[in-house]
């Protein structure tokens, strides 16, 4: 194939394109991106297509590892390093900005609901509010892991019955 018949044949997927990139980002702005990062990794990498293949599935491919690509580096980007023993605060957000009074008192009558719950169900629940797998909570705790689940569960549609005012 030559370089024209390539190019051309690049430029014809840009409909199909656009509607892919679209389906990955769900953003019209970051979906025009990955079309054009597509566009220039296509035309970079053009000595690696293999002539009589698919062009239209090489091209998606290198749209979809781009995304791919893109959103890990995001990820990465947006991880923060924990020091604390059980890594409790790993991908918390670094502001909460401001906390309404609304927001605080709601709150606070979260905790006292969850305060509230037996031991059985309150242990396993902060938990894994906390960030422990149902695996690690089953360990910690000497529980079966179907017990630690139902009582997630349970705990969960307890606080639902007690909070239901505060509910959007």
């Amino acid at each position: 194939m030559t370089s024209q018949e390539f190019t051309s044949g690049i430029i014809d997927l840009k409909g199909n394109f656009h509607k892919y990139a679209l389906s990955l980002t769900l953003d019209r702005d970051n979906a025009l991106d990955l079309v054009q990062d597509t566009y220039l990794k296509a035309i970079q990498n053009q000595n690696k297509f293999v002539d009589d293949t698919n062009l239209k599935a090489w091209a998606f491919t290198i749209m979809k590892n781009t995304f791919i690509n893109n959103y890990r580096r995001k990820m990465r980007e947006n991880t923060m390093m924990d020091g604390t023993q059980e890594l409790y605060y790993l991908n918390l957000p670094s502001d909460k900005g401001s906390i309404s009074p609304e927001s605080a008192y709601a709150g606070n009558e979260i905790e006292k609901a969850i305060d509230a719950l037996h031991e059985d169900y309150r242990l396993p629940f902060r938990m894994h509010l906390e960030g422990f797998k149902y695996e690690e909570i089953a360990e910690k705790l000497n529980l079966k892991l179907g017990t630690v689940k139902s009582r997630i569960f349970f705990a969960r549609k307890k606080l639902m019955s007690v909070l239901k005012d505060y509910s959007g």
